[in-house]
């Protein structure tokens, strides 16, 4: 029996791997590290299907060291036994150990003098969060690394490879996916490249060929092997960023009611990461400064959709739509930050004032830099005037605070204050 499309997929050189360029693109550094050959045991994180064994694989082909795949929560102590034994016969052993996070304390201390010694390479896999829920003894012989869901453009670049590899795909056999099928392909497997490739198989493999000898996959398809509905039908996927558009216009305009109801179509449709984007931006746009404690939440909640995937990141994103919907709004902070961009842009004088310039090398005093510099702290309230902004800029008023919000008020309070400390003097 052939193995399935995603294992026949999976990448034996660095350069293959789908994704993760923060780690594996070129001079990051995991890509570093395989390209010395100085390899250190590490713990790559995050949610399932976006490339942690894929990375492992990756590394092992590329520096032509052994690969071994065992789980830690499975397999057993003579298992590793095994590895070790191969590792003393033939040097270096990557082992990639699924689920790290479940190894246990016989095994634990059986591994480490051999992660010390570099006969074993150790990548541990894990969904969990590695600080919390993986022992201080390998971590302290690990690096951590992140992985994040891929993108709908990393997913499509996998899905193209599959359908145009010869050896592994079926680049030998005539597969015609529609355009929209392609789409919601990319889209609705919350940046899981293994399920885009499981969905794909399931697709191929019991779709007949037509006439001329096509296997032709439609969006209706697509949704029945995925078991998720496309947000829309049309060519164009003008809805796809019309319900995204309506999600953040809801929660702006305080309609909690429409808030979920546009994010229960996100849902639906399996688009997770692109709620959490949406939701993201929406709370340090749209609300900022009018709910901070808000925003906060609305990000671990993110961080758990994210960590939980699909049906379970409804709960902590209806979290988060609720709160973000019915709290304050106020953009004061990023309009903010927009009128300052706008004026260097229009060329204005910005040269820093000297006496607030860095000051730390010799020959600084020569340069006047840091001369006259006041220490607000040796002053009452923290607080003296003096001049920071450029001589270009001095007039420039780019905080413009609103009461939307108790919090928004209180910063308000405060800088009228100081304003007036200064119009004193």
């Amino acid at each position: 029996m052939d193995a399935p499309l995603a294992y026949r997929m999976r990448p034996t050189d660095i350069q293959d791997i789908v994704g993760q360029d923060h780690l594996v693109g070129n001079g990051k550094i995991i890509w570093r590290m395989v390209k010395a050959k100085k390899l250190s045991s590490m713990i790559l994180y995050g949610p399932p299907g976006i490339g942690k064994t894929s990375i492992a694989s990756a590394i092992a082909g590329s520096t032509h060291y052994a690969f071994r795949k065992l789980n830690a929560a499975t397999d057993k102590k003579k298992d590793l036994e095994i590895v070790v034994e191969e590792a003393k016969m033939s040097g270096t052993v990557i082992l990639l150990l699924d689920e790290v996070h479940r190894l246990d304390q016989p095994k634990q201390d059986f591994l480490l003098p051999h992660l010390e010694s570099g006969r074993i390479v150790l990548i541990g896999a894990t969904t969990e969060n590695p600080y919390i829920n993986i022992h201080p003894a390998i971590r302290s012989r690990s690096q951590i690394f992140e992985l994040y869901p891929l993108k709908p453009e990393e997913i499509l670049e996998a899905v193209q490879r599959a359908l145009t590899d010869k050896e592994k795909g079926y680049g030998d056999r005539k597969v015609s996916l529609e355009e929209e099928a392609l789409t919601h392909l990319s889209r609705a497997t919350d940046g899981d490249v293994r399920s885009a490739l499981n969905a794909l198989e399931i697709a191929v493999e019991s779709t007949d060929p037509d006439e001329d000898g096509v296997i032709r996959i439609n969006l209706e398809i697509l949704e029945e092997c995925l078991q998720r509905k496309a947000l829309t039908h049309d060519k164009d996927g003008d809805a796809h960023y019309d319900v995204i558009s309506a999600l953040q216009k809801s929660i702006r305009g305080s309609d909690v009611n429409a808030s979920l109801h546009y994010l229960a179509r996100l849902v639906i449709a399996g688009e997770l990461e692109v709620a959490c984007r949406r939701l993201l931006v929406t709370a340090y746009e749209d609300i900022g400064l009018g709910n901070p404690a808000g925003v906060e939440r609305a990000v671990t909640a993110i961080q758990a959709a994210r960590q939980l995937g699909l049906p379970e990141a409804r709960i902590p994103l209806a979290n988060a739509a609720v709160e973000l919907a019915l709290s304050p709004k106020s953009n004061t902070a990023y309009r903010s930050l927009d009128a300052a961009i706008k004026d260097i842009h229009g060329g204005k004088e910005i040269q820093i004032p000297d006496s607030i310039r860095d000051a730390h090398y010799s020959g600084a005093a020569k340069l006047n830099r840091g001369q006259g510099y006041k220490y607000p702290h040796d002053y009452p309230q923290a607080y003296v005037d003096q001049q920071y902004l450029p001589d270009g800029l001095l007039s420039s008023e780019y905080f413009h605070p609103k009461n939307t919000s108790a919090f928004e008020e209180s910063l308000a309070k405060q800088y009228n204050y100081l304003n007036k400390l200064d119009q004193n003097k």
